[in-house]
């Protein structure tokens, strides 16, 4: 089915029809589907579907459809929506959501989701404690396989993930792990202690999601546990979770490096005035600092006005040096992101970035003279001037370039913001005082 057939069956009253259509579709397309719907004929679409997979679909809606129709739907609705979804994703959407309709909302489900949701949101954002989910396979220490198979069938419905199983100690403190191919390949009196695993790796609730993203790319793990400071087992991170938070802190870094400051919204989602709060106030101060390149070109007129050939060339230095500091500064800081490099590697960097920037400006500097001289048939003396500008303003851009977001990385701050439009305003003010001095010193004006 496509969005025009639903919604003309849905105008029609032909609900047996959608019905029918919605049973052979996976959870993810029927949300892809009826999301696109007007409001009053989503809520219609999804009120057609199984208790049990309208939950699922609800999960794959975007942010914004699911605040709409979550507030939207009878209580009894909601509120059975939010019991079946994990708690991570029902933390996820009360994050977004008015203070009035998260207790209205708490104030109907049970006691113990109620309490599940409640810790995930105390926890700070983009942290582990606020992303993990709270329905993991848990076995104490001292039980056989069969009490562990007779736990896990009781509770078959409550886990997020089947891998992995966590035991712990009589105060929930995390012990090891066992696979569900350990148990199912052992005897039913074995005790779950002697197949049990250590955890060689083991996240904290604090822990910076990025830095857990990192760990499940370096070591190819589909589930970590949890635990709180006094090392008590509090939940899990899965796979699926982590495929969101690189896909999120992607994005995020994507519009700091375009000075945009970060939306969670979809693009064709957000109104005219949200997405132009967002962008005004680094193009304010882009615009403002870049007031200094002004102040550097009036305060050398006087040569400009001698030599009135130089003025030809200053845009091709600017955009030169902001190229090649946006190269360095791209480049490191998804190292950075990565984990390829630290600050301890800063002398290393700088001084890869050093050769590589000479190595590039030189090459450019001998194009450049070249064309200099037979194309815009200037004076020798002039395109050594342009071109010795050339290659110091771009070993200077390189190396502002690396050196500020390994800075900024240290400082504590995203190292994203050191990006593109950050980079070259700062070049162009370089390039047009290596420019000028160069041209006062070897025209003597």
């Amino acid at each position: 089915m496509d969005l025009e057939t639903v919604t003309q069956l849905l105008q029609e009253k032909k609900l047996a029809e959608i019905k029918n259509g919605f049973q052979d579709m996976n959870e993810f397309d029927i949300a892809e589907l009826i999301q696109d719907l007007p409001e009053n004929l989503l809520i219609q679409a999804f009120r057609l579907l199984p208790k049990g997979k309208a939950t699922d679909v609800f999960v794959n809606m975007d942010d914004e459809v699911q605040r709409n129709l979550i507030s939207s739907l009878t209580n009894k609705e909601a509120t059975g929506i939010i019991e079946d979804m994990y708690s991570d994703d029902a933390a996820d959407l009360f994050e977004e959501m008015p203070a009035v309709m998260v207790s209205k909302l708490l104030s109907k489900v049970s006691k113990e989701t109620r309490t599940s949701i409640n810790k995930l949101l105390k926890y700070p954002d983009n942290s582990a404690g606020s992303v993990m989910a709270m329905e993991y396979i848990h076995l104490k220490k001292g039980i056989t396989i069969k009490d562990a198979l007779d736990r896990i069938r009781k509770k078959k419905d409550d886990f997020v993930s089947y891998d992995t199983c966590y035991v712990t100690d009589n105060e929930r403190r995390l012990l090891g792990y066992v696979t569900i191919k350990s148990i199912i390949t052992n005897t039913l009196d074995t005790l779950i202690d002697d197949i049990m695993e250590e955890c060689e790796h083991v996240l904290t609730t604090l822990q910076d999601q990025e830095e857990v993203a990192g760990i499940f790319q370096d070591y190819d793990y589909s589930t970590l546990p949890v635990v709180d400071s006094e090392y008590r087992l509090v939940g899990i991170i899965t796979i699926d979770d982590v495929l969101d938070i690189i896909e999120e802190e992607t994005t995020e870094d994507i519009e700091k490096m375009a000075a945009i400051t970060p939306n969670d919204k979809p693009y064709i989602k957000t109104g005219i005035f949200e997405t132009w709060k967002k962008r005004i106030p680094w193009l304010l101060l882009l615009m403002i600092s870049a007031t200094f390149t002004g102040s550097i070109i009036t305060h050398f007129e006087e040569a400009l006005a001698t030599y009135v050939v130089l003025t030809a060339f200053i845009p091709m230095l600017m955009d030169t040096g902001g190229n090649a500091g946006s190269q360095a500064s791209v480049s490191v800081i998804r190292s950075l992101s990565l984990g390829e490099i630290e600050y301890k590697d800063t002398l290393k960097v700088i001084w890869k970035e050093l050769r590589v920037s000479l190595l590039c400006g030189a090459t450019l500097a001998v194009a450049n003279f070249v064309k200099l001289l037979l194309i815009d048939r200037v004076t020798t003396q002039i395109a050594f001037i342009v071109c010795s500008t050339l290659v110091m303003t771009v070993m200077v851009a390189k190396l502002i370039g690396c050196s500020l977001p390994i800075l900024a990385k240290k400082l504590k701050f995203d190292p994203a913001v050191m990006a593109s439009p950050f980079i070259t305003t700062i070049v162009d003010a370089c390039s047009l005082l290596i420019y000028f001095k160069f041209a006062s010193l070897m025209l003597g004006i």
